[in-house]
């Protein structure tokens, strides 16, 4: 594997393997404190981030690598001056063994992995994808429920933009048995590509109209964020949309299995209620924490080839 772009690009054996190691990393993270020693990793953010950035440099900071970083790229970067991405990229990848780079343009990892003397890690790629969220994510869900496979999994939110929601169903895809439920509304539903992606690994897709039509015993919830951001690429107009449907509550929970887990990619924008945090299916804190985890994995992993 020599970029992580998509989780299209990784085998369940590849997968299996990197859970392994963030497992032993997470039991003994001491013990990887010089892994990295002596390696440079670089940290290109062209778009906004809190969780991503910092739980990436903090695996890296773990791992003993040397950490270079620029935080708004896009405003900060070289690209103000009319440098291309690529240029940026064939620059970088000269300072650093490993690249780590978020972008707002849907191809912008394949184009840096295209021209890259480095690995090229996708930190989030405009709509399209975010594979490291997704390893987290469905890290989480291993933890949680032990086997991943003929497990149902109902995403709900903006479906069209949340790239965490795309990778997240890619990568479940890799088990036996998925069946997905898609809760959206007009405008936001799964792409057509995604719907036929899923449909040729064997996963069983089920697009819902509300809340009420989800199973109560569904294995995990896996709430999203409007991304009202990105509306303005197609017109979109955020008045139309009645955000109140997506809302998790103690009403919600209540009428949900014990079983079934409440996960989010964060942050939230008033789509789950903080009174229901405490509650022991909310695990959206604890994905965030595994962040860390499963990203000093996959730099290990990466960086070492």
């Amino acid at each position: 594997m020599k970029h992580f772009i998509s989780t299209e690009n990784i085998t369940k054996e590849q997968l299996e393997k990197l859970f392994e190691l963030a497992n032993k990393i997470k039991a003994d993270p001491k013990k990887y404190a010089e892994a990295l020693k002596g390696k440079i990793v670089a940290t290109l953010f062209f778009e906004p981030s809190t969780r991503t950035r910092m739980s990436f440099e903090s695996a890296i900071l773990r791992l003993g690598a040397d950490l270079i970083s620029t935080e708004n790229a896009r405003e900060n970067a070289s690209s103000t001056k009319g440098e291309s991405l690529e240029d940026t990229i064939k620059v970088v990848s000269g300072y650093a063994d490993t690249i780590v780079m978020r972008h707002f343009e849907d191809d912008s990892a394949k184009r840096a992995g295209a021209v890259s003397f480095v690995p090229v890690i996708n930190a989030g790629a405009g709509g399209a994808e975010h594979p490291t969220q997704a390893l987290l994510d469905v890290f989480t869900l291993r933890t949680k429920k032990k086997s991943l496979d003929g497990l149902s999994v109902a995403i709900m939110g903006d479906l069209k933009y949340g790239r965490t929601a795309h990778s997240f169903i890619k990568l479940l895809s890799l088990y036996k048995n998925i069946t997905v439920f898609g809760y959206s509304v007009k405008g936001l539903e799964l792409g057509e590509e995604y719907i036929t992606f899923l449909k040729k690994r064997g996963v069983k897709y089920i697009p819902v109209s509300s809340f009420d039509l989800l199973p109560r015993d569904v294995d995990a919830i896996y709430q999203t964020r409007i991304q009202k951001e990105r509306f303005g690429f197609e017109g979109l107009d955020t008045t139309l949309v009645d955000f109140g449907k997506f809302c998790i509550d103690k009403s919600a929970l209540k009428s949900l299995s014990k079983d079934t887990l409440i996960m989010h990619p964060l942050p939230r924008d008033g789509e789950i209620d903080p009174a229901v945090d405490t509650d022991p299916r909310c695990v959206y804190f604890e994905q965030a924490q595994n962040g860390v985890y499963t990203r000093m994995a996959l730099l290990l992993t990466m960086v070492n080839n």
